[in-house]
């Protein structure tokens, strides 16, 4: 009776013929003839059919508490996060044993070499080369099993009691370290942000007052102008009245020059007009009349 097997989107088939691989499945169902069934031509019994499947899903895997010394001699325990995925079926189950117990491995001498190369500052300072070192380690061999190193991480570093005591002291020396350079940061931002605020204010105010005295001179100046344009008018004016006076003057001696009768009867009315006024006084030529006399 032929048996029946379904091979998931998460994993892959690998397809053994008495014992040899024949083809990598995708997913999907696949039939699996009995191993028994009748006779093949030339007496040859139907090969044994087995199929092994392989988890292609991205997992995690965590090495715990290796302790570990450092280049100066300082024993640390690290745990470390490995994630990973199946890249290719058939190394993976071909070139290792166990790709998951050699992955582990792989990850483990890689931080003991790592680690061994840094001292404690390095660590404590740098905690991103531990990752960085696991990772770029493990990955080139890694592969040559089938496996990807998508990221490793560490994920615990745990020190001696006294040492973490020091440690916690450092970091909290650093965390406020930190903190006051922030603040020095900020306030310096702040009071650059102030003079330049204030260089502004400055620049627009002496520009309002520039503007300001501009104008002010000139509207001085068309004062200035409009006072000399009317004092010329002023005088132009003046001059007309003056010249014209001058004219009637000159137009009233004439025509009294030439009726001697109308220079006499204007006498007359400025002597009528000066009666009226009690204060007025009239001077006649007595002085040439007695010296005529007396000669």
């Amino acid at each position: 009776m032929k048996k029946e097997i379904i091979i998931k989107t998460t994993h892959r088939g690998l397809k053994y013929e008495d014992g040899v691989l024949t083809k990598v499945l995708d997913a999907g169902r696949y039939e699996i003839p009995p191993e028994q069934e009748g006779f093949w031509i030339f007496k040859k019994t139907r090969p044994k059919t087995e199929i092994v499947l392989v988890d292609m899903r991205e997992r995690d895997l965590t090495i715990k508490g290796q302790e570990i010394l450092t280049s100066d001699k300082v024993a640390i325990r690290v745990s470390i996060i490995v994630q990973f995925r199946v890249i290719d079926p058939q190394a993976a189950i071909h070139e290792v044993e166990n790709y998951e117990d050699r992955l582990y491995s792989d990850v483990q001498l890689a931080a003991r070499r790592s680690l061994a190369s840094m001292n404690l500052e390095e660590i404590l300072t740098n905690r991103n080369r531990l990752s960085e070192d696991i990772s770029t380690d493990v990955k080139e061999a890694a592969s040559g099993y089938g496996v990807a190193i998508l990221r490793a991480d560490v994920k615990d570093l745990i020190f001696p009691g006294n040492l973490q005591e020091i440690m916690n002291r450092v970091l909290a020396a650093e965390r406020m370290s930190e903190a006051q350079l922030v603040e020095a940061r900020t306030k310096a931002a702040v009071q650059k942000i102030n003079a330049t605020a204030q260089a502004e204010i400055d620049r627009l105010e002496s520009e309002q007052k520039t503007e300001t005295e501009r104008k002010n001179s000139e509207i001085k100046n068309e004062i200035q102008r409009k006072e000399a344009e009317t004092r010329a008018e002023i005088e132009r004016l003046k001059k007309e009245a003056e010249n014209k006076a001058l004219q009637d003057l000159a137009e009233t001696a004439q025509s009294l020059s030439k009726n001697p009768a109308l220079l006499r009867l204007r006498e007359l009315e400025t002597l009528r007009e000066m009666s009226k006024s009690a204060n007025a006084r009239i001077y006649i030529g007595f002085d040439k009349h007695f010296d005529a006399k007396e000669d």
